[in-house]
This record gives C-alpha cells, sequence and structure tokens, in this order.
C-alpha cells in the first residue's frame, strides 16, 4: 500500500518504492530504488506491500522515426507516455533525400529529447540502383558514420539480393560493419535456404520482415534473432507472438514504422499487453520488450540494476500495464498519460525539384488489352499481383472505380520529369486522390487516384508545400505539409498527429477500406518489398529484380 517517491524528481536524485520486477532474475520483490545523478545506487528489498511495479523501461528494437511525421525530439515527447526509454532507429528515410546531412540532423535533433535513440548508418541509399532518390551513400560514405561512436551499427541491410549474389559494394559496407565490431540489421522477406545461408554468412543477425512463423522459425534455427514487428502498415504480431513462447531470449519487438496518431494511442506496450492476454509468459515478454535489444546492439539503457542508468517506468498492474512514470537517466519524462518534454520546433531540410503537373501527364496510353495490376494488401507492406482488362477512352486508359482499378503514380521529386504511371487495387477510393512524399526509400511523391484531374491536384498541394501528404476529393482539399525533407513536420507532435487523423478519415471517406492508406501508399514505391511495387519507369517485380511491363497482351 505505501509507494512514495521523493526528493528532487528532475534532477536524478530520488527514491521510489514499489514491486520490483527483475527480469533478468525472473523474480519479483518489494524494494526501494535509490537514484543519485541519474543512475540506481541502491536497490533495498522490503518486506513492505505495494501497490504498482517498478521494472527497465521499453525498448523499440527497430524504428524509423521519420515514419512518425515528427523530427526525433518531438517523437520522444509522445513515446515515453507509453513507458519507451529506448529505440534503435534507422535514418536512411532522410539519408534517402538529403545524404548524411539528414543523418546529422536527426542525430542533432534527437539530443534535444532524454529518450536513447540509437541510429544505424544507412546501408541502402539508395535501395536499389532502380530507384531515383536524392543522394547515394557508398561503401566510404557508411565507413565514415560507422567510425562515429554515436553510429551504432549498420542500418538494415536491405538489398537482400545484392548481398546473395556478391554484389562488391554492398558486401563492403558489411565488411565495415564487422571491421568496427558493430552489429548489421537485416531485411529479408521471404529469404530461405542457401540465399539465407548467404545473407548469415555476412554477420546479419536480425530481421524484422517475416509475416509468416514457419519462415520466421527457419531463420532462428539459423541462428538468426527475429523481431516481431508491428507498425501501422505492416502488422505481424498475429502471425509471429507465439515465437515468445518458443524462443524469448532471441526475440524483440518493433514498430518499424508508425504513423503519429497511432503512437499517440501507444508503442510496445500495447505489445506486451497483447502478448500477456495470449498467455505468453511474463518475462518471456519482459525479456523481448526490455533486454534482448539492450544486449544485443550493446544500448546504453539501464535494466534496473545497481550503478545502471535510471532507465525505468511504474505501472499499474502486470495485467493492464498502464504506464504511470516513466524516467530517462533519473528524469522524470512522463506521468499519467502526460509527456513532461516540452515540445521544441524544428528547422526545415530539405531537397525538392519537382514542379506543377497537369492532368494530361497521368495519361496512361493503351498499348494492349490486359495489363499487370499491383494489389496492395492490408495490414502488409508486401503486395500481390493480378491483372485486369483495362478501361480506357479515346485510347487512354482510365481508372475504373467501380472494380477498385486506379491509377497509381511516382512523381520524381528530385527533378522535374513526367510521372510513372500503372494500376492498382484495393484502396478502394471512388473518387478524388491521396499523395504523399512519405514514399520509401526514396521519397518521391506517389499518389493514388480516381481520375487524372485529382491525381494533378494532389500532387501539386504536394508541390506548393514542398512535401507532405494531402487529399483531394468531392469538396475536399486538404494537405499536411511535412518541410523536414518532405518526410517531418517540426510542429507539435499531438497537432500533427490529430491532422494525419484527420487527413486518413477523409482517405477513408472517399472509400479506402484500408486501416492506414497512407501508411499503405508510402510502401508502394519500395522496390526491395515483394511483390509488385511501382518503380520510376514504372512497373518493377521484385521477385525477378527488374522492371516488368505492364502489359499482358
Amino acid at each position: 500500500m505505501i509507494n512514495t517517491t521523493h526528493k528532487n524528481m528532475l534532477g536524478g536524485d530520488f527514491t521510489v518504492s514499489g514491486n520490483i520486477v527483475d527480469i533478468p532474475g525472473r523474480k519479483i520483490y518489494g524494494g526501494t530504488v535509490e537514484v543519485r545523478a541519474g543512475r540506481i545506487a541502491v536497490i533495498t528489498p522490503s518486506d513492505e506491500k505495494f501497490d504498482t511495479y517498478l521494472l527497465p523501461g521499453f525498448v523499440d528494437a527497430h524504428v524509423h522515426v521519420e515514419s512518425s511525421l515528427l523530427i526525433p525530439s518531438e517523437f520522444a515527447r509522445l513515446a515515453v507516455v507509453h513507458g519507451t526509454v529506448a529505440t534503435v532507429s534507422d535514418p536512411h528515410e532522410i539519408a534517402n533525400v538529403v545524404g548524411t546531412a539528414g543523418v546529422d540532423y536527426m542525430l542533432a535533433d534527437a539530443r534535444r529529447a532524454p529518450l536513447k535513440i540509437s541510429f544505424g548508418a544507412p546501408s541502402c541509399v539508395p535501395a536499389t540502383p532502380f530507384d531515383h532518390a536524392g543522394a547515394t551513400l557508398g561503401p566510404e560514405a557508411v565507413a565514415q558514420l560507422l567510425d562515429r561512436p554515436e553510429i551504432r551499427y549498420l542500418s538494415e541491410m536491405m538489398n537482400f539480393p545484392g548481398v546473395v549474389s556478391g554484389v562488391p559494394d554492398v558486401l563492403a559496407k558489411c565488411a565495415a560493419a564487422r571491421q568496427r565490431n558493430k552489429p548489421i540489421d537485416g531485411h529479408a522477406p521471404g529469404l530461405r535456404g542457401d540465399g539465407l545461408v548467404k545473407y548469415i554468412a555476412q554477420r546479419i543477425l536480425t530481421d524484422h520482415e517475416c509475416v509468416a512463423i514457419d519462415e520466421a522459425r527457419e531463420k532462428l534455427e539459423r541462428g538468426m534473432k527475429i523481431l516481431i514487428r508491428e507498425g501501422s502498415a505492416a502488422r505481424n504480431f498475429d502471425a509471429l507472438w507465439p515465437l515468445l513462447k518458443e524462443a524469448p531470449d532471441r526475440v524483440m519487438l518493433c514498430s518499424d514504422d508508425k504513423h503519429s496518431n497511432d503512437l499517440v494511442l501507444g508503442h510496445i506496450d500495447v505489445l506486451v499487453r497483447r502478448a500477456l492476454a495470449n498467455g505468453v509468459p511474463l518475462f518471456n515478454v519482459l525479456q523481448a520488450a526490455c533486454v534482448n535489444p539492450v544486449l544485443h546492439y550493446g544500448l546504453p539503457v539501464g535494466l534496473l540494476r545497481v550503478s545502471d542508468p535510471a532507465d525505468l517506468i511504474e505501472v499499474d498492474s502486470l495485467e493492464q500495464f498502464a504506464v504511470l512514470r516513466t524516467w530517462i537517466d533519473g528524469t522524470l519524462v512522463a506521468e499519467r498519460g502526460s509527456s513532461l518534454l516540452p515540445h521544441r520546433p524544428g528547422a526545415p531540410i530539405n531537397q525538392f525539384a519537382a514542379r506543377p503537373k497537369s492532368p494530361a501527364d497521368f495519361a496512361l496510353k493503351a498499348e494492349g488489352r490486359v495489363a499487370r495490376v499491383i494489389e496492395a494488401v492490408d495490414g502488409m507492406i508486401i503486395t500481390r499481383r493480378s491483372q485486369t482488362t483495362v478501361k480506357f477512352e479515346n485510347g487512354l486508359v482510365v481508372a475504373d472505380p467501380a472494380n477498385d482499378v486506379l491509377k497509381i503514380a511516382s512523381v520524381d521529386r528530385y527533378a522535374d520529369g513526367r510521372p510513372s504511371v500503372v494500376l492498382v487495387r484495393n484502396f478502394g477510393l471512388r473518387h478524388g486522390a491521396i499523395a504523399s512524399t512519405v514514399a520509401h526509400d526514396s521519397h518521391n511523391i506517389v499518389a493514388v487516384g480516381a481520375d487524372d484531374a485529382s491525381l494533378a491536384r494532389a500532387v501539386n498541394l504536394l508541390v506548393e508545400n514542398q512535401g507532405g501528404i494531402s487529399c483531394v476529393g468531392p469538396g475536399v482539399e486538404a494537405v499536411l505539409p511535412l518541410p523536414v525533407a518532405g518526410l517531418m513536420s517540426g510542429d507539435d507532435g499531438y497537432r500533427v498527429a490529430a491532422e494525419y487523423a484527420r487527413l486518413d478519415e477523409l482517405a477513408k471517406q472517399l472509400g479506402s477500406q484500408l486501416a492506414a492508406p497512407y501508411m499503405t501508399l508510402s510502401f508502394m514505391a519500395l522496390l526491395v518489398i515483394p511483390t509488385l511495387k511501382l518503380g520510376p519507369e514504372g512497373l518493377f517485380d521484385v521477385d525477378q529484380f527488374a522492371p516488368v511491363s505492364l502489359w499482358v497482351e
């Protein structure tokens, strides 16, 4: 019944009592934690009864901060409310736009908040040689980043075909990480058998792209660690959660890409609750949520041990796991659902050369009768492939909303060129268009629309604002500007989340049935995720790793 906290709560010296959850020791006992100068000085066991529980904070083992639409310091404001004390973050989104300057931007802004964001050196800028990105980071640039002590690992090696086939520049980046004894993050959707063996041979020992448990089990058997991902678009927890029972020492939890409106609602804490509700033993869950990322990446994060940094949380119970308070380095950063971190506006950084487009720029000549179609998959970043008999007028292909066949376009933001236009299913728009400059990984403009005029207007709203997300339709014209590389806003995170939620709802009012239409849209041009995607020159077959004709016959 006793749970006292006193002294200077914001100065790094305090004591707090509660039921202490010792994850490495797999035990719970009453006690008092004394913190001095931001570190745990003493833990004193007690026979008293306590209402709340103290444990290490949560770690997101793989996240692109940019996908929250927030700069790192603002991401931190929202995340700490949910007990997150650290993240393992790949800055390759902004690096694809402005190169090393983008990595520097993220590092500098992250220092403005206490959340322990550990950045990696982007390994795939651009993601493939078929992309049109704003920068290129070759082996020398990657090695220079890895030389920095604040760069803790080589970010996800997305070009797994390049690893398997032995592309020299790709292997050189892996070698640079090994030479510096820094971990290499994996990204190998569907890779199995001999190809997987070659991939792991480069000492790539994690993967967050498994969508099926048999694939994840094979990777575990071959020595990898699996990150169970549950983000705004890719949602793999339901398929993979049994791994928390089977291999708790080799599993971590991550969001990968999480929009700000979802971050307002929850983070890793949500996955902890879901795992417990599924019957996963408490210490298995907490091993994955709190401990494994710290050990694997060597993070400077405390695990509620004497002499550790005071990175801990207080929760109401071991069933509800409502986060009452969060401390980082002994500083109270969140209390009972409110962030105690101040908002600090972010300065813009960008690269944007695209000019306004006309409806005629989205015209698609009918060169056949049957066309290949990208099929978006709700809750996944993979796509499927299908075919359709096209609808055309005056020799030009037109969208067919009645049959859920829409146009999808990519507009190069780094040069003023003609859009690449193909066909897509499952976005469901009956009218209008949506567009975004958050388009992994090169972050050109990507747009889906039911007619060419709407496509042009949605794109032009982004041109006018030098980046953002937009929605147009009957009586609707809305845009959320993202002046930080066309990826992030420097505005208050809660305001950004509310505006994004409004745009998300507008897209659904136009007919989209997708859980996260903008997040799904952002992956339609990612050429390293199967199966059929939109490249700068047209359709791209990821399985063949080559462009493919739109036309079947």
